[in-house]
């Protein structure tokens, strides 16, 4: 009988351990949207363009931010809830000129701000000389 052939026996146990290491494979490699979008600002900020632009709003996890480019202006925020660490204490300083990064095959794609690089105007060395004044 076909089910007491050694071959059929080793290529469905085969199979089952693929499908095993398959499935392991896929739920492990799946991201957290809080590292993709850490991978996401590691690639704008490596290589890409720069731009002049503004922040137009500011918040403790939000800045919302404009550029223009080949005639067109971009409106953009950033989440960074995760880069405390390289804000002011105060939000509202953050307003005005900064440096944006983008993707040059998508201008939309951009950033103010990643672990390795800052276009914001304040910096955390400003911030941290500013609350270590006595007075």
């Amino acid at each position: 009988m076909w089910l007491q052939d050694p071959r059929v026996i080793i290529g469905a146990v085969s199979s089952a351990g693929l499908a095993l290491a398959a499935v392991v494979i896929i739920c492990k490699r799946r991201l957290t949207p809080v590292e993709k979008e850490r991978r996401r600002r590691a690639v704008l900020n490596q290589g890409r363009r720069t731009v002049e632009g503004f922040v137009t709003e500011s918040a403790a996890d939000l800045i919302h931010y404009q550029y223009e480019l080949r005639g067109v202006t971009y409106f953009a925020s950033q989440d960074v809830s995760a880069l405390h660490a390289c804000l002011p204490a105060d939000p509202t300083r953050l307003i005005g000129a900064v440096s944006v990064k983008y993707d040059p095959k998508n201008p939309a794609n951009s950033i103010v701000l990643c672990e390795d690089w800052s276009g914001l105007p304040v910096s955390k060395e400003s911030r941290d000389a500013t609350e270590n004044q006595p007075g």
